[in-house]
This record gives structure tokens, C-alpha cells and sequence, in this order.
């Protein structure tokens, strides 16, 4: 039986960002760039996804996820959640990263942003502020539906 948010992707996500299938459309030379990506993380990143691969919280998230023509750090797609990582490259690209956030919410996918010294200073303190914007989440895709009615 399939989760109880399986329909997100489907129905929030605009059918011009979809494939037929219902995946997330992508730019096909990301693919390259993305695994070349996963294959050197920083050290934040790597940290990071020991934190999501121990699956204690009990979904499935991808590296580096090309999403139109944007590659996210950690992407949920449960959830339509990307979390990205940002370093100090990050600090002179506002303007960017706004346009690539809004980009994505216009998809429907919610970005969680974390700068690479708080996960290599605190990684307890990120799961748990993971934790509870993972919780918000699922209350906002909650279906629109009352079971039983």
C-alpha cells in the first residue's frame, strides 16, 4: 500500500513541471553534474546525509536531486522537501537563491536551509530542527479530505 502523501506529487506539483509518469521534470545535463556531485560531497554534506541515512527518520531522502534546472543538496519527495546546505558561496547569492527557493515553491517543494558551520557545529541541534520542520510539513500536505465522510 502506498503512503498516505503519495498523491502530493501528483496533484500539487503544476503538470508542466511533471513528466508523464508524474515525476519532477529535470534538465537531462544535470544528471552528470549531480552524480559527480554525490561522489564529492563537503563535509557538511556528508555529515548531513549520516544523519538521513540511518533512517531514524523514517523517509527516504535523495542526494543532490536535479529538480527542473536546480540541483538540491537532499530532496524528500514524499514531502516535497528540499534541504540544501549552503556554504560561503552562498553569501554573495542571495538574489539567486531566493529565485531558485521561489522557483521551487512554485512547485509545491518547501526549502530548509542550513549554513555548513551549524551542521558541522551542531548536528543534534539540526536533526532536531529537521525533526520539527519535517512534523510542520506533514501537517501542511495533509490531504483536504475528511476519511470516513
Amino acid at each position: 500500500m502506498k503512503g498516505e502523501l503519495e498523491w502530493v506529487v501528483k496533484y500539487v506539483v503544476p503538470e508542466e513541471a511533471r513528466t508523464k509518469l508524474g515525476n519532477l521534470r529535470y534538465l537531462e545535463q544535470l544528471r552528470v553534474l549531480a552524480r559527480r556531485n554525490r561522489k564529492n560531497p563537503t563535509e557538511a554534506e556528508s555529515k548531513f546525509w549520516q544523519l538521513l541515512s540511518y533512517k531514524k527518520l523514517n523517509l527516504k531522502f535523495l542526494r543532490q536531486k536535479p529538480v527542473g534546472r536546480f540541483i538540491i543538496d537532499f530532496y524528500c519527495s514524499k514531502l516535497l522537501l528540499a534541504v540544501e546546505i549552503d556554504g560561503d558561496v552562498h553569501d554573495n547569492q542571495q538574489n539567486r537563491d531566493q529565485g531558485r527557493d521561489l522557483y521551487l515553491e512554485q512547485r509545491g517543494i518547501k526549502t530548509i536551509r542550513y549554513r555548513n558551520e551549524e551542521v558541522l557545529a551542531g548536528i543534534w541541534e539540526i536533526k532536531q530542527d529537521l525533526i520539527m520542520k519535517i512534523n510542520q510539513r506533514k501537517i501542511e500536505l495533509n490531504p483536504p479530505f475528511v476519511k470516513g465522510g
